[in-house]
């Protein structure tokens, strides 16, 4: 689970597009309000960027509970998989949005089915980063609000508390009242950290994967268009809009511990697990009553995980008939009901979990 050129590395990839954004990372994730990195955000390898297991410190009890209820949903487990339909072949790789040595393991498992492949599929491509970064460019408000900033819509005690994570970002506080909500939100779900390594070049599974592919002249094809995620924000209802950074906020304000956190159930092949423990932990820690959160999650995954795997399945479906694929997209994508394996499942195609060498 996240710099990546797919829609989540995308999104913080706009504030290059921005001049007066252009001192930021060009990294993150889009699962707005929720204390999540679909998976994905990694660890980066620096010292200073480690953290302490949040979820290994709950008591066990808790750990159980929470673990259950992950293993509850199709495919919560595993992050390599393949699909096999009447002589059809997909291998999916659910990603890790950035740089970590563990990758390396990851890309030695996938490096066969790349030689075999004819297409690579991800969220975006290289073509899709640089439509976004125009698209910024030329439409601002994109990102930026031109109404009431944020804070003339939160809480004083709030908004002081989201400033202190801006500038923990080197966000001015003048121009973060200008985020767009989900913007705000999106740039929370980064550690500071994070955002430096990913500002150094360090490069993310994603972009690994990506590099491999067209090292091998391999075909790489997006799966949705590039202001697929906007689209998809706009629906977000302007009541709970402010809720989503509520909700990030405690992963913020505790950064590197959720970094590594996250990184280790993503290294562990638990997708699952950091869906339900960022649901645990907003419901614990975000001063929202449970009902808001269970709604916010919801509506984050429908919104931004089970309408994009519906969306993607007709795309999936006539790149085989052009031959073998390999697809790599966010691993949280990957499991649930209504997750990619579930879908493909349906549509007929025998999954088999493939393993990766420990490093």
């Amino acid at each position: 689970m996240q710099g990546s050129r797919d829609s989540l590395g995308r999104l913080l990839a706009l504030r290059r597009a921005c001049p007066a954004r252009a001192n930021l990372a060009r990294a993150g994730r889009i699962l707005a309000g929720l204390a999540l990195s679909i998976l994905t955000l990694a660890a980066p390898a620096r010292a200073e960027c480690l953290g302490q297991n949040l979820f290994q410190q709950l008591p066990a009890k808790t750990r159980t509970q929470i673990t259950a209820a992950a293993d509850a949903t199709p495919f919560a487990r595993g992050i390599l998989w393949r699909a096999d339909r009447d002589g059809q072949h997909l291998v999916l790789l659910g990603t890790y949005h950035f740089a970590d040595p563990r990758h390396a393991a990851t890309l030695a498992a996938l490096a066969p089915f790349l030689d075999d492949a004819a297409t690579l599929l991800v969220e975006a491509g290289p073509k899709e980063e640089a439509a976004l970064k125009a698209a910024a460019s030329a439409n601002p408000t994109l990102l930026f609000t031109t109404g009431a900033t944020l804070p003339e819509r939160m809480r004083k005690a709030d908004w002081d508390r989201l400033k202190v994570a801006f500038q923990d970002r080197s966000i001015p506080a003048f121009l973060g009242a200008k985020f767009q909500p989900w913007y705000a939100a999106v740039t929370l779900a980064l550690s500071p950290c994070a955002m430096a390594e990913a500002a150094s070049g360090a490069r993310g599974l994603d972009q690994e994967v990506i590099g491999a592919a067209e090292a091998r002249g391999l075909p790489v094809r997006a799966l949705e268009p590039f202001d697929t995620v906007f689209t998809l924000f706009a629906e977000i209802p302007d009541a709970e809009q402010i809720d989503m950074i509520l909700s990030t906020l405690p992963m913020a304000e505790h950064a590197d511990d959720y970094t590594a956190t996250l990184a280790d159930a993503y290294f562990d092949q638990q997708p699952r697990l950091i869906w339900e423990f960022s649901r645990h932990d907003a419901r614990r820690n975000s001063g929202l009553p449970m009902r808001v959160v269970d709604a916010q999650f919801a509506l984050s995954e429908d919104l931004l995980m089970l309408r994009r795997n519906r969306a993607w399945m007709p795309v999936i479906e006539q790149t085989l008939t052009e031959g073998n694929a390999v697809l790599a997209v966010g691993a949280l994508h990957l499991s649930g009901k209504g997750g990619l394996l579930d879908l493909l499942e349906r549509a007929g195609f025998a999954l088999t979990r493939l393993p990766i060498a420990a490093p």
